[in-house]
Protein backbone atom coordinates (compact mmCIF):
# COMPACT_ATOMS: atom_id res chain seq x y z
CA UNK A 1 0.00 0.00 0.00
CA UNK A 2 1.40 3.40 -0.99
CA UNK A 3 1.82 6.18 1.56
CA UNK A 4 -0.62 9.04 1.01
CA UNK A 5 1.51 12.16 0.86
CA UNK A 6 0.56 15.55 2.33
CA UNK A 7 -1.20 17.57 -0.34
CA UNK A 8 -4.07 20.04 -0.85
CA UNK A 9 -7.55 18.60 -0.66
CA UNK A 10 -9.42 18.26 -3.98
CA UNK A 11 -11.69 21.15 -4.87
CA UNK A 12 -15.45 20.80 -4.58
CA UNK A 13 -17.46 20.65 -7.84
CA UNK A 14 -18.39 24.04 -9.21
CA UNK A 15 -21.96 25.03 -8.53
CA UNK A 16 -24.23 26.39 -11.19
CA UNK A 17 -24.27 30.12 -11.72
CA UNK A 18 -27.93 30.33 -10.65
CA UNK A 19 -27.08 29.64 -7.00
CA UNK A 20 -25.85 32.24 -4.54
CA UNK A 21 -22.54 32.03 -2.66
CA UNK A 22 -24.53 31.29 0.51
CA UNK A 23 -26.34 28.38 -1.13
CA UNK A 24 -23.11 26.98 -2.55
CA UNK A 25 -21.52 27.18 0.86
CA UNK A 26 -24.27 25.30 2.70
CA UNK A 27 -24.86 22.81 -0.09
CA UNK A 28 -21.23 21.79 0.38
CA UNK A 29 -22.17 20.42 3.84
CA UNK A 30 -22.69 16.81 2.93
CA UNK A 31 -21.89 13.50 4.60
CA UNK A 32 -24.79 13.80 7.10
CA UNK A 33 -24.35 11.79 10.28
CA UNK A 34 -27.34 10.99 12.52
CA UNK A 35 -26.68 9.65 16.02
CA UNK A 36 -29.58 8.57 18.20
CA UNK A 37 -29.63 9.27 21.95
CA UNK A 38 -32.31 8.24 24.44
CA UNK A 39 -32.94 11.82 25.63
CA UNK A 40 -33.19 15.28 23.99
CA UNK A 41 -29.94 17.03 23.02
CA UNK A 42 -30.18 20.28 24.97
CA UNK A 43 -26.77 21.84 24.23
CA UNK A 44 -23.83 21.52 21.81
CA UNK A 45 -20.47 23.27 22.05
CA UNK A 46 -17.36 22.99 19.84
CA UNK A 47 -13.94 23.23 21.46
CA UNK A 48 -12.20 26.47 20.32
CA UNK A 49 -8.89 24.62 19.79
CA UNK A 50 -8.19 22.07 17.08
CA UNK A 51 -9.24 19.40 16.29
CA UNK A 52 -12.47 21.07 17.49
CA UNK A 53 -14.08 18.22 19.36
CA UNK A 54 -17.64 18.93 20.41
CA UNK A 55 -19.52 18.33 23.65
CA UNK A 56 -23.22 17.50 23.75
CA UNK A 57 -25.41 17.61 26.86
CA UNK A 58 -28.09 14.93 27.04
CA UNK A 59 -29.78 13.31 30.03
CA UNK A 60 -27.28 13.03 32.91
CA UNK A 61 -24.16 13.03 30.71
CA UNK A 62 -21.86 15.27 28.71
CA UNK A 63 -20.47 13.37 25.73
CA UNK A 64 -17.38 14.54 23.82
CA UNK A 65 -17.19 13.55 20.14
CA UNK A 66 -14.29 13.47 17.67
CA UNK A 67 -15.33 15.48 14.59
CA UNK A 68 -13.48 13.34 12.05
CA UNK A 69 -14.86 9.98 13.15
CA UNK A 70 -18.15 10.95 14.83
CA UNK A 71 -17.24 8.68 17.75
CA UNK A 72 -17.49 9.38 21.48
CA UNK A 73 -14.02 9.90 22.95
CA UNK A 74 -14.99 10.98 26.48
CA UNK A 75 -18.10 10.53 28.63
CA UNK A 76 -18.62 12.73 31.69
CA UNK A 77 -21.37 11.25 33.83
CA UNK A 78 -20.76 12.74 37.27
CA UNK A 79 -24.28 14.18 37.51
CA UNK A 80 -27.14 13.23 39.81
CA UNK A 81 -29.72 14.89 37.56
CA UNK A 82 -30.04 16.20 33.99
CA UNK A 83 -26.79 17.79 32.73
CA UNK A 84 -26.99 21.20 31.07
CA UNK A 85 -24.77 23.44 28.94
CA UNK A 86 -21.51 21.47 28.85
CA UNK A 87 -18.87 23.85 27.42
CA UNK A 88 -15.10 23.80 26.86
CA UNK A 89 -12.65 26.38 28.16
CA UNK A 90 -10.84 28.21 25.37
CA UNK A 91 -7.77 25.95 25.72
CA UNK A 92 -9.89 22.79 25.58
CA UNK A 93 -8.54 21.39 28.86
CA UNK A 94 -11.58 21.99 31.10
CA UNK A 95 -15.34 21.56 30.72
CA UNK A 96 -17.99 23.35 32.79
CA UNK A 97 -21.59 22.18 33.08
CA UNK A 98 -24.70 22.85 35.12
CA UNK A 99 -27.44 20.46 36.14
CA UNK A 100 -31.03 20.33 37.25
CA UNK A 101 -29.90 19.84 40.85
CA UNK A 102 -28.67 23.47 40.83
CA UNK A 103 -24.94 22.64 40.88
CA UNK A 104 -22.17 23.93 38.61
CA UNK A 105 -19.21 21.60 38.08
CA UNK A 106 -15.83 22.04 36.40
CA UNK A 107 -14.17 18.92 34.96
CA UNK A 108 -10.71 18.03 33.69
CA UNK A 109 -11.21 16.77 30.13
CA UNK A 110 -8.32 14.30 30.25
CA UNK A 111 -9.19 12.51 33.50
CA UNK A 112 -12.90 13.52 33.70
CA UNK A 113 -12.29 14.33 37.37
CA UNK A 114 -14.43 16.95 39.11
CA UNK A 115 -12.14 19.90 39.87
CA UNK A 116 -14.68 22.37 41.23
CA UNK A 117 -18.23 22.11 42.56
CA UNK A 118 -20.13 25.40 42.91
CA UNK A 119 -23.33 25.32 44.98
CA UNK A 120 -25.43 28.43 45.49
CA UNK A 121 -28.25 28.18 42.95
CA UNK A 122 -31.60 27.03 44.27
CA UNK A 123 -33.06 25.71 41.01
CA UNK A 124 -31.78 24.07 37.78
CA UNK A 125 -28.79 25.70 36.10
CA UNK A 126 -29.38 25.89 32.33
CA UNK A 127 -26.41 28.08 31.31
CA UNK A 128 -22.67 27.88 32.02
CA UNK A 129 -19.78 29.64 30.27
CA UNK A 130 -16.07 30.14 30.85
CA UNK A 131 -14.97 33.77 30.69
CA UNK A 132 -12.88 34.66 27.62
CA UNK A 133 -11.09 37.28 29.72
CA UNK A 134 -10.09 35.66 33.05
CA UNK A 135 -10.53 32.62 35.31
CA UNK A 136 -14.24 33.19 35.93
CA UNK A 137 -17.32 31.12 35.19
CA UNK A 138 -20.84 32.37 34.53
CA UNK A 139 -23.98 30.43 35.44
CA UNK A 140 -27.66 31.25 34.95
CA UNK A 141 -30.53 29.48 36.65
CA UNK A 142 -34.27 29.05 36.88
CA UNK A 143 -33.98 30.79 40.28
CA UNK A 144 -33.89 34.05 38.15
CA UNK A 145 -30.24 34.83 38.98
CA UNK A 146 -26.98 35.01 37.08
CA UNK A 147 -23.82 34.31 39.08
CA UNK A 148 -20.14 34.98 38.37
CA UNK A 149 -17.69 32.58 40.01
CA UNK A 150 -13.96 32.64 40.59
CA UNK A 151 -12.99 29.04 39.87
CA UNK A 152 -9.61 29.35 41.58
CA UNK A 153 -11.24 30.11 44.95
CA UNK A 154 -14.69 28.54 44.31
CA UNK A 155 -16.37 31.75 45.49
CA UNK A 156 -19.31 33.61 44.01
CA UNK A 157 -18.13 37.10 43.06
CA UNK A 158 -21.41 38.59 41.83
CA UNK A 159 -25.09 37.67 41.87
CA UNK A 160 -27.28 39.46 39.33
CA UNK A 161 -30.95 39.45 40.35
CA UNK A 162 -32.57 41.87 37.91
CA UNK A 163 -34.74 39.24 36.17
CA UNK A 164 -38.12 38.08 37.43
CA UNK A 165 -38.35 34.72 35.63
CA UNK A 166 -36.18 31.84 34.42
CA UNK A 167 -32.82 32.88 32.95
CA UNK A 168 -32.16 30.51 30.05
CA UNK A 169 -29.45 32.50 28.22
CA UNK A 170 -26.47 34.54 29.40
CA UNK A 171 -22.91 35.22 28.30
CA UNK A 172 -19.84 37.35 28.94
CA UNK A 173 -19.53 40.48 26.82
CA UNK A 174 -16.95 39.60 24.14
CA UNK A 175 -14.81 42.72 24.56
CA UNK A 176 -15.45 43.93 28.13
CA UNK A 177 -14.81 41.69 31.18
CA UNK A 178 -17.12 43.86 33.31
CA UNK A 179 -20.30 43.41 31.24
CA UNK A 180 -22.70 40.46 31.31
CA UNK A 181 -25.55 39.88 28.85
CA UNK A 182 -28.62 37.89 29.84
CA UNK A 183 -32.01 36.94 28.43
CA UNK A 184 -34.94 35.69 30.47
CA UNK A 185 -38.42 34.25 30.27
CA UNK A 186 -39.57 37.65 31.56
CA UNK A 187 -39.01 38.78 27.93
CA UNK A 188 -36.17 41.16 28.81
CA UNK A 189 -32.65 41.34 27.41
CA UNK A 190 -30.27 42.98 29.88
CA UNK A 191 -26.71 44.30 29.92
CA UNK A 192 -25.22 44.22 33.44
CA UNK A 193 -22.16 46.16 34.63
CA UNK A 194 -20.76 44.20 37.57
CA UNK A 195 -18.61 47.15 38.66
CA UNK A 196 -21.70 49.02 39.86
CA UNK A 197 -24.01 48.02 42.72
CA UNK A 198 -27.60 47.11 41.74
CA UNK A 199 -29.05 50.19 43.41
CA UNK A 200 -27.05 52.38 40.98
CA UNK A 201 -28.98 51.11 37.94
CA UNK A 202 -26.23 48.84 36.74
CA UNK A 203 -28.35 47.32 33.95
CA UNK A 204 -29.64 48.34 30.52
CA UNK A 205 -33.00 46.69 29.84
CA UNK A 206 -34.38 45.90 26.38
CA UNK A 207 -37.72 44.17 25.78
CA UNK A 208 -37.91 41.35 23.28
CA UNK A 209 -41.69 41.45 23.16
CA UNK A 210 -44.25 39.16 24.74
CA UNK A 211 -42.31 35.93 24.25
CA UNK A 212 -39.69 34.37 26.56
CA UNK A 213 -36.09 34.77 25.37
CA UNK A 214 -34.58 31.39 24.54
CA UNK A 215 -31.07 32.35 23.39
CA UNK A 216 -28.82 35.37 22.86
CA UNK A 217 -25.69 36.21 20.83
CA UNK A 218 -23.20 39.07 20.80
CA UNK A 219 -21.00 40.03 17.87
CA UNK A 220 -17.23 39.96 18.57
CA UNK A 221 -17.07 43.77 18.54
CA UNK A 222 -19.60 43.86 21.38
CA UNK A 223 -21.74 46.58 19.79
CA UNK A 224 -24.53 44.41 18.39
CA UNK A 225 -26.58 41.65 20.05
CA UNK A 226 -29.18 39.14 18.92
CA UNK A 227 -32.12 37.64 20.84
CA UNK A 228 -34.48 34.84 19.83
CA UNK A 229 -37.77 33.93 21.42
CA UNK A 230 -41.19 33.02 20.12
CA UNK A 231 -40.95 33.00 16.31
CA UNK A 232 -38.93 36.23 16.29
CA UNK A 233 -35.26 37.19 15.96
CA UNK A 234 -34.31 40.69 17.06
CA UNK A 235 -31.08 42.59 16.40
CA UNK A 236 -30.04 45.15 19.03
CA UNK A 237 -27.74 48.15 19.12
CA UNK A 238 -26.25 47.50 22.56
CA UNK A 239 -24.81 50.98 22.95
CA UNK A 240 -28.12 52.67 22.24
CA UNK A 241 -30.24 49.95 23.83
CA UNK A 242 -32.70 49.77 20.93
CA UNK A 243 -33.89 47.20 18.41
CA UNK A 244 -32.73 47.79 14.83
CA UNK A 245 -34.23 44.66 13.24
CA UNK A 246 -37.14 42.33 14.01
CA UNK A 247 -37.45 39.23 11.80
CA UNK A 248 -40.12 36.53 11.87
CA UNK A 249 -39.18 33.69 9.51
CA UNK A 250 -39.94 30.70 11.73
CA UNK A 251 -43.43 29.27 12.18
CA UNK A 252 -42.85 28.22 15.79
CA UNK A 253 -40.60 29.13 18.71
CA UNK A 254 -36.94 29.76 17.90
CA UNK A 255 -34.99 27.81 20.51
CA UNK A 256 -31.34 28.44 19.64
CA UNK A 257 -29.01 30.67 17.63
CA UNK A 258 -25.33 30.59 16.71
CA UNK A 259 -22.79 32.22 14.40
CA UNK A 260 -21.08 30.44 11.56
CA UNK A 261 -17.31 30.11 11.74
CA UNK A 262 -16.72 33.51 10.11
CA UNK A 263 -19.38 35.46 12.08
CA UNK A 264 -20.82 36.59 8.75
CA UNK A 265 -24.02 34.57 9.16
CA UNK A 266 -26.41 33.77 12.01
CA UNK A 267 -28.11 30.36 12.15
CA UNK A 268 -31.34 29.82 14.11
CA UNK A 269 -33.11 26.56 14.96
CA UNK A 270 -36.72 26.17 16.01
CA UNK A 271 -39.55 23.89 17.00
CA UNK A 272 -40.76 24.07 13.39
CA UNK A 273 -37.89 21.63 12.57
CA UNK A 274 -36.14 24.27 10.47
CA UNK A 275 -32.74 25.94 10.55
CA UNK A 276 -32.68 29.42 8.99
CA UNK A 277 -29.46 31.12 7.89
CA UNK A 278 -29.28 34.93 7.94
CA UNK A 279 -26.72 37.08 6.16
CA UNK A 280 -25.73 39.70 8.75
CA UNK A 281 -25.22 42.43 6.13
CA UNK A 282 -28.80 42.44 4.85
CA UNK A 283 -30.45 40.34 7.58
CA UNK A 284 -32.23 38.21 5.03
CA UNK A 285 -32.73 34.45 5.04
CA UNK A 286 -30.19 33.07 2.55
CA UNK A 287 -30.60 29.35 3.21
CA UNK A 288 -32.99 26.94 4.94
CA UNK A 289 -32.40 23.40 6.20
CA UNK A 290 -35.17 21.01 7.25
CA UNK A 291 -34.73 18.41 10.01
CA UNK A 292 -36.83 15.42 11.14
CA UNK A 293 -37.68 16.73 14.63
CA UNK A 294 -37.89 20.01 16.59
CA UNK A 295 -34.45 21.55 17.14
CA UNK A 296 -33.29 22.37 20.67
CA UNK A 297 -29.57 23.10 20.18
CA UNK A 298 -27.28 24.24 17.40
CA UNK A 299 -23.56 24.86 16.92
CA UNK A 300 -21.06 25.46 14.09
CA UNK A 301 -17.39 24.53 14.41
CA UNK A 302 -14.86 27.39 14.59
CA UNK A 303 -13.29 26.28 11.30
CA UNK A 304 -16.75 26.34 9.66
CA UNK A 305 -16.60 22.68 8.58
CA UNK A 306 -19.28 21.11 10.83
CA UNK A 307 -22.90 21.99 11.62
CA UNK A 308 -24.32 20.10 14.61
CA UNK A 309 -28.00 20.16 15.59
CA UNK A 310 -29.63 18.48 18.58
CA UNK A 311 -33.28 17.52 18.48
CA UNK A 312 -36.09 16.87 20.92
CA UNK A 313 -36.28 13.16 20.01
CA UNK A 314 -32.62 12.63 20.99
CA UNK A 315 -31.22 12.76 17.44
CA UNK A 316 -27.85 14.43 16.92
CA UNK A 317 -27.31 15.54 13.32
CA UNK A 318 -23.81 16.48 12.15
CA UNK A 319 -23.20 17.78 8.64
CA UNK A 320 -19.64 18.36 7.46
CA UNK A 321 -17.79 19.71 4.47
CA UNK A 322 -14.23 19.63 3.17
CA UNK A 323 -12.74 23.15 3.31
CA UNK A 324 -11.01 24.61 0.30
CA UNK A 325 -7.27 25.19 0.51
CA UNK A 326 -7.78 28.92 -0.05
CA UNK A 327 -10.03 29.38 2.99
CA UNK A 328 -8.76 31.22 6.04
CA UNK A 329 -9.86 28.35 8.25
CA UNK A 330 -7.24 26.11 6.62
CA UNK A 331 -4.30 28.39 5.87
CA UNK A 332 -1.64 25.74 6.29
CA UNK A 333 -2.17 23.68 3.19
CA UNK A 334 0.55 23.93 0.50
CA UNK A 335 -0.34 26.14 -2.44
CA UNK A 336 2.72 25.87 -4.68
CA UNK A 337 1.79 24.10 -7.91
CA UNK A 338 4.08 21.25 -8.82
CA UNK A 339 5.26 20.62 -5.25
CA UNK A 340 2.42 18.28 -4.35
CA UNK A 341 1.22 16.42 -7.48
CA UNK A 342 -0.69 13.71 -5.67
CA UNK A 343 -4.19 13.61 -4.21
CA UNK A 344 -4.16 13.18 -0.44
CA UNK A 345 -6.96 10.64 -0.23
CA UNK A 346 -5.71 8.22 -2.90
CA UNK A 347 -2.02 8.91 -3.52
CA UNK A 348 -2.57 8.48 -7.27
CA UNK A 349 -0.53 10.56 -9.70
CA UNK A 350 -2.65 12.99 -11.74
CA UNK A 351 -2.71 12.15 -15.44
CA UNK A 352 -2.85 14.84 -18.08
CA UNK A 353 -3.73 14.38 -21.77
CA UNK A 354 -0.13 15.08 -22.75
CA UNK A 355 0.99 12.21 -20.50
CA UNK A 356 -0.95 9.54 -22.44
CA UNK A 357 1.40 6.88 -23.84
CA UNK A 358 2.03 6.76 -27.58
CA UNK A 359 0.29 4.26 -29.84
CA UNK A 360 2.82 1.52 -30.66
CA UNK A 361 0.71 -0.97 -32.63
CA UNK A 362 -2.74 -1.12 -34.17
CA UNK A 363 -5.09 1.71 -33.35
CA UNK A 364 -6.95 -0.37 -30.78
CA UNK A 365 -3.79 -1.46 -28.99
CA UNK A 366 -1.48 0.62 -26.89
CA UNK A 367 0.87 0.09 -24.02
CA UNK A 368 0.30 1.88 -20.71
CA UNK A 369 3.34 2.39 -18.54
CA UNK A 370 3.12 1.32 -14.96
CA UNK A 371 2.54 3.95 -12.32
CA UNK A 372 5.81 5.44 -11.21
CA UNK A 373 6.37 5.68 -7.50
CA UNK A 374 7.48 9.13 -6.41
CA UNK A 375 10.16 9.43 -3.81
CA UNK A 376 8.98 10.53 -0.36
CA UNK A 377 10.50 13.56 1.26
CA UNK A 378 12.55 13.09 4.39
CA UNK A 379 9.88 14.27 6.83
CA UNK A 380 7.29 12.06 5.10
CA UNK A 381 9.47 9.01 5.65
CA UNK A 382 9.72 9.78 9.36
CA UNK A 383 5.98 10.47 9.55
CA UNK A 384 5.23 7.16 7.84
CA UNK A 385 7.42 5.40 10.43
CA UNK A 386 5.66 7.26 13.31
CA UNK A 387 8.91 9.02 14.24
CA UNK A 388 7.11 12.25 15.00
CA UNK A 389 9.96 14.19 16.60
CA UNK A 390 12.32 13.42 13.71
CA UNK A 391 9.58 14.30 11.20
CA UNK A 392 9.13 17.74 12.80
CA UNK A 393 12.90 18.37 12.80
CA UNK A 394 13.07 17.50 9.11
CA UNK A 395 10.10 19.71 8.34
CA UNK A 396 11.80 22.71 9.98
CA UNK A 397 14.76 22.71 7.61
CA UNK A 398 15.25 25.84 5.51
CA UNK A 399 14.72 23.88 2.29
CA UNK A 400 11.10 23.16 3.29
CA UNK A 401 8.51 25.85 2.56
CA UNK A 402 6.58 27.18 5.59
CA UNK A 403 3.27 26.09 4.05
CA UNK A 404 4.55 22.52 3.89
CA UNK A 405 5.85 22.68 7.46
CA UNK A 406 2.44 23.77 8.70
CA UNK A 407 0.81 21.00 6.68
CA UNK A 408 3.06 18.61 8.61
CA UNK A 409 2.05 20.24 11.91
CA UNK A 410 -1.62 19.88 10.98
CA UNK A 411 -1.10 16.19 10.32
CA UNK A 412 0.61 15.80 13.72
CA UNK A 413 -2.39 17.46 15.38
CA UNK A 414 -4.84 15.20 13.55
CA UNK A 415 -2.86 12.17 14.75
CA UNK A 416 -2.75 13.55 18.34
CA UNK A 417 1.04 13.45 18.03
CA UNK A 418 2.01 17.13 18.40
CA UNK A 419 2.91 16.81 22.08
CA UNK A 420 4.97 13.71 21.29
CA UNK A 421 6.86 15.58 18.57
CA UNK A 422 7.55 18.56 20.84
CA UNK A 423 8.29 16.69 24.05
CA UNK A 424 11.62 15.54 25.50
CA UNK A 425 13.80 18.23 23.90
CA UNK A 426 16.79 20.15 25.21
CA UNK A 427 17.65 23.77 24.43
CA UNK A 428 19.53 22.80 21.25
CA UNK A 429 16.65 20.89 19.66
CA UNK A 430 13.96 23.27 20.97
CA UNK A 431 15.60 26.45 19.62
CA UNK A 432 14.76 25.81 15.90
CA UNK A 433 11.08 25.36 16.80
CA UNK A 434 10.97 28.63 18.75
CA UNK A 435 12.80 30.47 15.97
CA UNK A 436 10.24 29.15 13.47
CA UNK A 437 7.37 30.33 15.70
CA UNK A 438 8.91 33.79 16.06
CA UNK A 439 9.02 34.14 12.27
CA UNK A 440 5.45 33.01 11.62
CA UNK A 441 3.43 33.73 14.78
CA UNK A 442 1.90 36.91 13.36
CA UNK A 443 1.58 35.68 9.78
CA UNK A 444 -2.19 35.78 9.02
CA UNK A 445 -1.88 32.55 7.05
CA UNK A 446 -0.29 30.55 9.84
CA UNK A 447 -0.89 32.53 13.05
CA UNK A 448 -3.59 30.28 14.51
CA UNK A 449 -1.55 27.12 14.01
CA UNK A 450 1.66 28.77 15.29
CA UNK A 451 -0.20 29.96 18.41
CA UNK A 452 -1.40 26.43 19.08
CA UNK A 453 2.16 25.06 18.80
CA UNK A 454 3.45 27.84 21.07
CA UNK A 455 0.81 26.96 23.65
CA UNK A 456 1.93 23.32 23.71
CA UNK A 457 5.59 24.36 24.01
CA UNK A 458 4.84 26.65 26.95
CA UNK A 459 2.74 23.94 28.62
CA UNK A 460 5.55 21.38 28.27
CA UNK A 461 8.56 23.51 29.17
CA UNK A 462 7.33 25.97 31.80
CA UNK A 463 8.96 23.90 34.61
CA UNK A 464 12.45 24.39 33.07
CA UNK A 465 12.27 28.12 32.33
CA UNK A 466 15.32 30.05 33.49
CA UNK A 467 17.74 27.22 32.84
CA UNK A 468 18.73 28.31 29.31
CA UNK A 469 19.36 31.91 28.29
CA UNK A 470 18.76 31.02 24.62
CA UNK A 471 15.31 29.56 25.28
CA UNK A 472 14.37 32.42 27.64
CA UNK A 473 15.34 34.96 25.00
CA UNK A 474 13.30 33.20 22.30
CA UNK A 475 10.24 32.96 24.54
CA UNK A 476 10.65 36.66 25.34
CA UNK A 477 10.61 37.44 21.62
CA UNK A 478 7.46 35.38 21.21
CA UNK A 479 5.83 37.28 24.07
CA UNK A 480 6.72 40.61 22.48
CA UNK A 481 5.29 39.50 19.14
CA UNK A 482 2.07 38.39 20.80
CA UNK A 483 1.70 41.64 22.75
CA UNK A 484 2.18 43.72 19.60
CA UNK A 485 -0.32 41.60 17.71
CA UNK A 486 -2.87 41.86 20.52
CA UNK A 487 -2.54 45.64 20.50
CA UNK A 488 -3.11 45.66 16.75
CA UNK A 489 -6.15 43.40 17.09
CA UNK A 490 -7.64 45.62 19.81
CA UNK A 491 -7.41 48.59 17.49
CA UNK A 492 -9.09 46.57 14.75
CA UNK A 493 -11.91 45.56 17.10
CA UNK A 494 -12.50 49.20 17.99
CA UNK A 495 -12.70 50.05 14.31
CA UNK A 496 -15.06 47.14 13.66
CA UNK A 497 -17.28 48.26 16.54
CA UNK A 498 -17.48 51.74 15.06
CA UNK A 499 -18.36 50.28 11.66
CA UNK A 500 -21.04 48.03 13.22
CA UNK A 501 -22.59 51.07 14.88
CA UNK A 502 -22.52 53.04 11.65
CA UNK A 503 -24.15 50.22 9.69
CA UNK A 504 -26.79 49.69 12.37
CA UNK A 505 -27.67 53.38 12.40
CA UNK A 506 -27.84 53.43 8.61
CA UNK A 507 -30.18 50.43 8.69
CA UNK A 508 -32.37 52.10 11.30
CA UNK A 509 -32.52 55.25 9.16
CA UNK A 510 -33.59 53.22 6.12
CA UNK A 511 -36.36 51.58 8.15
CA UNK A 512 -37.54 54.92 9.51
CA UNK A 513 -37.67 56.54 6.07
CA UNK A 514 -39.21 53.54 4.29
Amino acid sequence: MDYARLAPLPSAPRASSSTTPHSRHFHSFRHPLFIKHPSPITHIHFCPTKPHRYAISSASRVLIYAPRTGKVVKTISRFKDVARSGEFRKDGKLVVAGSDEGVVQVFDVGSRAVLRTLKEHEQPVHVTHFSPHDSHVLSASDDTTVKIWDISTQTCLHTLSAHSDYVRSALFHPSSPHLILSGSYDSTFRVHDVRLPPENSNTITMRHGGAPIEDILAFPSGGVGVTVGGPILRVWDLNMGKCVRALSNHQKTVTCATFDGTHSRVLTGGLDMMIKVYDVEEWKVVHTMRYPAPILSLAVSPDDTHIAAGMSDGTLSVRRRDPKASEASAPILPTQLGEMEQIFTTGHIKMKRADLPPVIGPADEFKVEGRRKEKLKEFEKFLKAFKYSAALDAGLKKSVRPSTTFALIQELIQQDALRIALGGRDDVTLEPILAFLVRHLTDPRFGQMASQVAGVVIDLYTPVLGQSSVIDEMLGRIQNRVERELGFQRELMKLKGALDMTMAQAAATRIATA
